[in-house]
Order: C-alpha cells, then sequence, then structure tokens
C-alpha cells in the first residue's frame, strides 16, 4: 500500500459509507458515498465499442432492441453484485479464488481468454477515440491513438489510487452526454415504449448475432473481474473494513452498500445505453441509414441530421467514455493475471512494489493499441471485441455461480435464493444465445 495514498485517504476522503455514523439525519447514506466500484464498473460499460453497438443497434433494426436494455437490467445488476461479493466477503479477486481452489487449467484458459477479449477490446476503444477526436481537431489518427495510450497508462501508473477512483467517477458524467443527445432529436414515443415493453427478435443472422454482441457489450466479463478486485482493493483503502469472512458483523452494511451501488450504477449504464439506440433509431434508421459500423461513424452521420450540437456531444462522450474504459479494460486483465500468478497486485501500491501488475497493464494498453497499426479491420475488430465478450462471459459467470454456491469459500455469506436464480438465467441467457447464433 503507498504511505502517500493512505495519508491521502485519511485526510480528503469522506469516512468509510459502510460505517454506521456515515449516515444524514437518522439513517440515510450519502449516495454518492455509497457509489464506487458499481458506478465505474457500469460507466465503463459504455465503452466505445459498446457505444458503436448501440449505434448499430438503433441504426439497423430502428427501437426493436429497446427492450434489451430493460431485460438485461435485474440479470446484469444480479452477476455484478455477486462479482462484487467474491471480492467484499473472501478478500480475493475471481482469479485468485480460481488459482485457490480450482484445477491450473482452468484458471489458464479462463485468464487468457479475458486478456484475448480485453486486449481487442482496448485497441476497438483506442482506435474509436482516435477516430471520435478527429472529427474535432483534424490531424494524424496515429498521433492520437498514441496519445490516447499514454493518457490511459498515466492515469493508472502515476496517480494513487484514492485519485484514480476520483477521476473515474468524474468521466462517468460524459455519458450524460448520451442522455442530451437522445433528448434533443425527435423520438416516436409510442413506436419506442411498445419496443421496449415487448420483447421482438428479428429472426436472421444478423438479429441473433446483434443480440450477442449487445449482450456481449452489456454483461462484458472484465466488468466481473474489475469489480471483484475493487472490492478488495477497497479493503486497503478503507481501513475498517474487513473481509466479511472474518468480520461478518459488517456483512449488513456492506451488502447493503454493495447493493445500492451496483443497482445504480447499472441503471446508469442501462440507461445511456438505450439513449444511444434512441437516438440512432430516431435519426440515422428512419432516413435509411442502417450500416454504422463505429461510434464515430454515428457521430459524423448524427451532423447533418440532428444537428451540429448533437453530434458535438455524441462525439465528446466517445472521448470521455474511452478515458474510463481503457483504465478498467488494462486493470481487470492487469488484476486478473497477477491474481492468477500469486503477483503482488493493487493501484493502491507504488509500481515498484507490484512491478508485474504494472508491467501487464502497461504491456496489455500497448498491444491494444498497437493493433491499429497493424493489417487489422479495426470496424472487425471492433464488433469480434463485443462478440468474444459475448462467448467468453458464459464459462466465467458458470465459475463464478459455482464459486458463490460454495460455502466453504463464501461462509455464511454463499449466494441464496433470488440472488442465485438470476444469476444462473444470466448465465443461460448467454449461453442459449451464443449457441444460437453459432448453430
Amino acid at each position: 500500500m503507498r504511505p502517500s495514498s493512505c495519508s491521502e485517504c485519511v485526510l480528503t476522503a469522506p469516512p468509510d459509507p459502510e460505517a454506521p455514523s456515515d449516515v444524514v439525519g437518522p439513517s440515510r447514506p450519502h449516495l454518492l458515498r455509497v457509489l464506487g466500484p458499481g458506478l465505474i464498473t457500469g460507466a465503463s460499460d459504455d465503452d466505445p465499442s459498446g457505444i458503436a453497438t448501440y449505434a448499430q443497434a438503433g441504426a439497423q433494426f430502428g427501437y426493436t432492441l429497446g427492450w434489451t436494455m430493460l431485460f438485461t437490467y435485474p440479470l446484469m445488476v444480479a452477476i455484478q453484485m455477486i462479482s462484487a461479493r467474491i471480492g467484499r466477503v473472501t478478500g480475493h479477486g475471481i482469479a485468485g479464488l480460481l488459482r485457490l481452489h480450482y484445477p491450473r487449467w482452468l484458471l489458464d484458459i479462463t485468464v487468457g481468454l479475458l486478456l484475448v477479449a480485453n486486449v481487442i477490446n482496448l485497441g476497438a476503444d483506442l482506435g474509436a477515440m482516435a477516430d471520435a477526436l478527429a472529427l474535432l481537431l483534424p490531424g494524424p489518427r496515429p498521433l492520437y491513438v498514441i496519445g490516447f495510450c499514454a493518457l490511459c497508462v498515466g492515469l493508472q501508473v502515476f496517480l494513487n489510487y484514492a485519485r484514480t477512483v476520483r477521476v473515474l467517477k468524474w468521466l462517468s458524467l460524459a455519458l450524460f452526454a448520451y442522455v442530451a443527445t437522445a433528448a434533443i432529436v425527435h423520438v416516436d414515443w409510442p413506436a419506442f415504449t411498445l419496443a421496449l415493453l415487448v420483447p421482438h427478435l428479428p429472426p436472421t443472422r444478423d438479429g441473433l448475432t446483434m443480440l450477442v454482441a449487445i449482450l456481449g457489450t452489456t454483461i462484458s466479463p472484465y466488468l466481473f473481474f474489475w469489480q471483484a478486485s475493487e472490492e478488495v482493493e477497497d479493503l486497503a483503502v478503507h481501513p475498517r473494513r474487513i473481509d466479511l469472512l472474518d468480520a461478518p458483523a459488517q456483512g449488513r452494511a456492506a451488502l447493503r452498500r454493495i447493493r445500492t451501488d451496483t443497482l445504480v450504477g447499472m441503471a446508469f449504464s442501462n440507461l445511456v445505453a438505450l439513449a444511444i439506440i434512441v437516438t440512432t433509431a430516431a435519426t440515422l434508421h428512419v432516413r435509411g441509414i442502417t450500416d454504422i459500423a463505429t461510434s464515430a461513424q454515428a457521430a459524423e452521420a448524427l451532423r447533418p441530421i440532428a444537428g451540429r450540437f448533437a453530434a458535438l456531444v455524441f462525439t465528446i462522450g466517445i472521448v470521455g467514455t474511452g478515458l474510463l474504459a481503457v483504465p478498467v479494460l488494462a486493470g481487470s486483465a492487469a488484476y486478473a493475471i497477477g491474481e492468477a500468478r500469486h503477483w503482488p497486485t493493487g493501484l493502491g501500491r507504488r509500481p515498484r512494489e507490484a512491478r508485474a501488475f504494472y508491467a501487464t497493464l502497461v504491456a496489455a494498453t500497448v498491444i491494444g493499441a498497437a493493433i491499429n497499426f497493424t493489417s487489422i479491420d479495426p470496424i472487425r475488430a471492433l464488433l469480434l471485441s463485443a462478440v468474444l465478450n459475448g462467448i467468453v462471459a458464459v464459462p466465467v459467470m458458470a465459475l463464478m455461480m459455482l464459486i458463490t454456491a460454495r460455502a466453504d469459500i463464501m461462509g455464511k455469506f454463499a449466494v441464496r435464493g433470488t440472488l442465485r436464480l438470476l444469476g444462473w438465467l444470466a448465465t443461460a441467457l448467454m449461453a442459449g444465445v451464443v449457441i444460437a447464433m453459432l448453430v
């Protein structure tokens, strides 16, 4: 743990939101103090690759797939709450528990798949950010890719954990750009309401592929690893917190905080995704513009239809969400590999205390950036990252459900009841859709 990080937490951070004294009036906790890993996880879910996926869904299918955001919300909340519980209860991340309780080959395959998916996603996101900035400030795209890569690496390597979390929380405000854009355009509200409440899937391979892409970018494996590891990280930042296996008396307050944090974070994520679908459906689809391959293309196509301001807001949102998502993608890969190899891990440590962890973080980001300088089609990489996330999520979710059901791992906090049912339902849904797409 960095000495400067701990001292900053004592001097500037508010009291631990799980502590009984952290209340407004008799019993209501400060919402902003409660929000943390869940908010950042939910906001990072709407990364530039996700924006492109949602924009394509709206442009190609109109409002038809809007129901997916409403339908997936409880499933997304359940699986992220389970991820958070893993870290808060055991004091270990997902990869750490796989190392301790499962065969080595299973751990290596799981972490390997996550790393491949994350690196491709990083490349797609950095490329999308560069394309978006080129719309605002015409210039050399390669230079923008390198610049964003360096900025995102610096954010994690040179800022201490408390400041990194604070920056990521502020960057989550960039997502309001898409809510503002949806408010500007003309929406067919009856058609939108019908599509939102009555599920319908175009009976084509393209429709199934788009559904996998939406689910893959909405329920992504890197989000599971990140939220679990951030709960572990917060145990060090808040000295009053102890993993629940050793301090079960903290369970009620901890689980209440996790529930609130995750409910708000995932609601924010899905509201923004829905706003992007609505915006492109109301502007591009109705005019027959159905082929949107990148988020920058969506912003550019909006300009003559929805006006310069809407296009500007949409473009700024791409850059802001990328700055939030790239550190989360690289960080989740570094956490997973570090826990799998039993390295010292954590953004709360100085780089010299966790050299391999930070080297992995930097390498993942740099390799992702390098994809933009190869012959790999960035559009294919973007779609591949979303579909690959959907495929990788299935075994990871199944392993998480098995872990959280074991009393020898989770103690009295093993997942039961409705939360377990929703977790398995989310896993079965992802598996079913992936199989349907492939078959």
